[in-house]
């Protein structure tokens, strides 16, 4: 009996080798920064694949946050951008606590002065004032210097005859610069109606998210106005809205594909075909193309 029973346990033992050896063999060293995890649905992509398909999910099609400078790429004639207003960075006004360790910890992890990048560029050889705002540099927030860069570039452009387009991607008015940010406002859209008032085009594309103090503004006022599938589009929060109103809201209601329902947008447009649909607008609208 007690052969049998330790014939059994050597034969337990060998078959628990064997597991752990094929264990072993199983297991694979994939070196860190290879996957991304998509935000929306979560499954892993190859990061060589995420980027040749312009950071937007294949399983899915969630499109990713951009940093200005992948924007730009995307877009933009290769050579042909002329960063303006480079240099120019904000202070703190108010005093506030923390704000200018907080500015210069985003300027050193996103190598940028601000939350904007402005210019002028070609693409597909017709030349634009472009404005592309930055997301990961304190969620694209605008205070003075952001309010400022864009006037500049609209002031640009009207002087010099030429159509503007800005990306919009903000979670609104920046709160450590308090009414002088909520002034930027009056100020952008000010500098928008004498472009306006020139008769030349400006074309504003609305990514995830666009909110706040800048959704108020000079998003909201674009001749033509273009918005990536599924961004966040709004002022305020739909539980602040769901407070004030007392009522329940639609499903989407502050999606891009809503707002192209209800006419606030003209187009919804993936990614990939952005610069197409901008090439087509351009030719539309007689822009001299730059040779």
């Amino acid at each position: 009996m007690n052969s049998a029973i330790k014939e059994q346990r050597e034969k337990l033992n060998r078959f628990s080798n064997v597991r752990k050896e094929s264990k072993l063999h199983l297991v694979v060293n994939v070196p860190d920064g290879l996957y991304e995890k998509c935000g929306s649905c979560h499954e892993s992509v190859l990061k060589e694949d995420l980027e040749q398909n312009l950071l937007v999910c294949p399983h899915c099609e969630n499109h990713s946050r951009l940093h200005a400078s992948e924007r730009l790429k995307q877009i933009v004639d290769e050579g042909t951008f002329e960063e303006i207003n480079a240099s120019e960075v904000s202070q703190n006004p108010l005093e506030m606590p923390g704000y200018t360790e907080k500015l210069e910890q985003n300027r050193q992890k996103n190598k940028m002065n601000e939350a904007v990048v402005t210019g002028t560029g070609q693409i597909n050889g017709y030349e634009y004032a472009i404005a592309v705002m930055d997301s990961y540099f304190l969620m694209g927030s605008m205070g003075v210097v952001v309010g400022e860069k864009i006037t500049s570039l609209v002031e640009l452009a009207t002087k010099r005859r030429l159509p503007v387009l800005i990306f919009s991607t903000s979670g609104g008015a920046r709160m450590q610069e308090g009414i002088l940010s909520l002034m930027q406002m009056a100020k952008t859209s000010a500098a928008i109606a004498r472009h306006h008032q020139a008769g030349l085009l400006y074309i504003s594309v609305l990514t995830n998210p666009t909110t706040g103090g800048v959704s108020a503004s000079f998003a909201s006022l674009g001749d033509i106005t273009l918005a990536e599938p599924d961004a966040l589009i709004g002022f305020a929060g739909p539980r602040v809205i769901k407070q004030t109103i007392g009522q329940d809201l639609p499903a989407g209601f502050q999606r891009s594909e809503f707002l192209l329902e209800k006419g606030f947008v003209d187009q919804v447009v993936k990614r990939k075909d952005l610069k197409e649909v901008l090439t087509k607008l351009s030719k539309l609208h007689g822009i001299e193309v730059r040779i």
